[in-house]
């Protein structure tokens, strides 16, 4: 029942996948925009393993919350926990105001591999 669901799930993650690498490559908007694209595709990409597991998962935006959930299942996920804390706390700092300075065009660029490996992972387990 929860296969449809999954696909959904991935398929957003994928939009924000493409508005990430297009802001990335035209400059067209910010590289705080890239860093929230690339967090939200990581965090769409576990939501999406996780209906396709058909465990249920609390609305949060806290990928090592989410990646916490799948543990039982793929414990190599733990492989990933560096990068989960890495675009969590970039997230919340980029959403909500604060005295950090907006992210540079390389800090996007990490971001976007960051998730990009966090998509790796969830394919890899669906396929």
């Amino acid at each position: 029942a929860s296969n449809k669901l999954y696909l959904e799930w991935i398929h957003k993650a994928n939009d924000d996948e493409l508005n990430a690498r297009s802001i990335l490559k035209h400059r067209d908007g910010t590289p705080n925009g890239v860093c929230v694209f690339s967090q939200q595709m990581a965090e769409k990409y576990l939501k999406g393993l996780l209906a396709y597991l058909g465990i249920e998962f609390p609305n949060t935006h806290d990928i090592v919350e989410l990646a916490t959930l799948i543990r039982s299942i793929h414990p190599d996920i733990d492989e990933l926990k560096e990068d989960g804390d890495y675009l969590t706390r970039l997230y919340v700092k980029i959403r909500y105001p604060s005295d950090t300075p907006d992210r540079s065009w390389s800090e996007a660029e990490k971001a976007l591999a960051t998730a990009e490996r966090i998509k790796e992972f969830v394919l890899s387990k669906i396929t």
